[in-house]
């Protein structure tokens, strides 16, 4: 793995993380394809968890950037309770591990944390999350486009309603 590689896909990933604590939802949504994949399983058993967003249940399933455009209208517009007031949040990328592919996109694998405090009380997720990656034709801003995520939450217990910017 090229020096290049993993100082560009870290890049993304902490612009990520960047535009989801300073609330730049538009910018966030920049960042993914048109036809991207985001999704947050949910535990099957101790050990596993689902496999399947069609057929088994998911905590957060969007098959297009649609319903992550939808998700952001309702945060912006207030429209959403469960949103009212936002967190304060401080998301934490790290161990990534990108892997390039024979057709050059780039499969990574990371650790994160996402601290946050609401209604004077602080709490954090943990998990891992899980990219493919896609090149972009410039590089203004990034030079990945996320074509897919899954986000891996290891919490036992969720104190909140989770929404995009916990995770």
């Amino acid at each position: 793995m090229s020096d290049t590689l993993r100082e560009s896909v870290t890049h993304t990933l902490y612009m990520e993380a960047e535009y989801l604590d300073e609330k730049r939802w538009d910018e966030w949504l920049g960042l993914f394809s048109d036809d991207c994949e985001y999704w947050l399983p949910s535990w099957d058993t101790e050990l596993e968890y689902t496999s399947d967003p069609a057929n088994e249940l998911s905590l957060m399933y969007y098959d297009s950037r649609i319903g992550l455009e939808d998700r952001v209208f309702r945060i912006k517009t207030g429209t959403s309770s469960a949103s009212s007031p936002l967190p304060r949040t401080c998301h934490q990328v790290s161990n990534i591990r990108p892997t390039l592919n024979d057709d050059g996109t780039c499969d990574v694998k990371t650790s994160w944390v996402v601290h946050y405090f609401k209604f004077n009380e602080s709490h954090q997720f943990f998990g891992h999350y899980e990219y493919l990656l896609t090149p972009t034709s410039t590089q203004a801003d990034s030079a990945w486009k996320i074509q897919k995520k899954k986000i891996i939450v290891q919490n036992d217990l969720i104190p909140a309603v989770l929404d995009i910017y916990h995770i």
